[in-house]
């Protein structure tokens, strides 16, 4: 897929989005899995919304933790998998370094990827609405262990991704032993010396069934399985993140800007704060690829801009005037 070239940004927006940027004081930030994206993480939303055969929505649930942990698992471990081996893209560091230039700015995320912190964003102005891939917590009901960024790759040894290496064959005529060795020590290659990883979101490869013994597990109370750190559907959001972006909002007596990056921002309670910033006098500018992926707003107003494209390559261009070159 061709990405948009920076000279596809419509100048007259892009002139005055500028302008609104440096003049701007209190900025919030709304980031969805579009963002990631252009790091080359799947979406798991929308059509392409299948891991394997499953539903990615219906693995993120206790329920389904509860029926098959260890299907849970293998999801969420190839996630975190998948997510330490992409990189922060431009556009992750240019909100990082906005959020350092400017203390009034903060970020919402729905991401759990961990692509924000890797960028540097500041853990102050950074609030993860869903969690993280990388923080674990017990699920024994009287254990309170929880572990915040743990990236050991794979999180137990049964969850590590299989690969496709060479096998030993039989000798087809030398009885001397010496081609029979040959294959054996050929197929003994070490895990990245020739061996690819097989692609385990492909139905077609065989899913190694894990037993839940062989699964993560509580280092405190030594019995609870430990599961994701992210919030599965059916769960309380963190109260302390609605707490400090509420306050945000509402100790400030105007927002000037809000940036709704790679989401539509149509679920609660993202979704309430483009008409909540649009009340204190924010302007909204939208980053998506999809023109109709846009927030409903009260009363049927529109954003004031919307640039269509990468996240990745057009991010940063706006907010090069303040932030520079990344």
């Amino acid at each position: 897929m061709t990405q948009p070239s920076i000279s596809a940004i419509p100048s007259a927006d892009l002139e005055s989005f500028s302008a609104h940027l440096k003049s701007s004081t209190n900025i919030l930030a709304l980031l969805g899995a579009g963002l990631s994206a252009s790091s080359g993480l799947p979406t798991f939303r929308g059509v392409g919304g299948l891991w394997r055969n499953h539903d990615a929505t219906m693995l993120a649930t206790p329920e389904a933790f509860d029926a098959n942990p260890g299907l849970v698992w293998q999801f969420y471990s190839y996630r975190r998998h998948m997510a330490l081996q992409a990189k922060p893209n431009k556009a992750h560091y240019a909100l990082a370094e906005l959020a350092k230039k400017r203390a009034n700015f903060i970020t919402l995320s729905q991401n759990v990827d961990g692509l924000s912190p890797r960028a540097g964003h500041p853990a102050s102005q950074l609030h993860l609405l869903h969690g993280s891939l990388f923080d674990v917590r017990c699920t024994a009901f009287y254990c309170d262990y929880s572990e915040k960024d743990n990236f050991t790759d794979p999180i137990a040894p049964s969850l590590a991704i299989p690969r496709e290496g060479p096998q030993p064959e039989p000798a087809s005529t030398d009885r001397t032993g010496t081609e029979a060795a040959s294959s054996l020590y050929a197929a003994m290659r070490l895990p990245g010396n020739g061996q690819d990883e097989l692609d385990i979101s492909n139905d077609s490869v065989p899913l190694p069934q894990i037993d839940t013994e062989d699964l993560p597990r509580c280092p405190k109370c030594k019995s609870g399985l430990l599961r994701p750190g992210v919030v599965w559907f059916g769960e309380t959001l963190p109260k302390d993140t609605l707490e400090a972006v509420d306050n945000f909002i509402d100790t400030s007596d105007k927002i000037d800007l809000i940036m709704v990056i790679g989401t539509s921002a149509r679920v609660y309670p993202a979704a309430e704060y483009a008409d909540i910033a649009r009340q204190k006098g924010a302007k909204i500018a939208v980053i998506n690829t999809d023109r109709s992926d846009t927030p409903k707003l009260q009363n049927g107003l529109q954003c004031d801009w919307f640039f269509e494209g990468d996240a990745g390559v057009i991010v940063p261009e706006l907010l090069r005037p303040v932030i520079g070159d990344v």
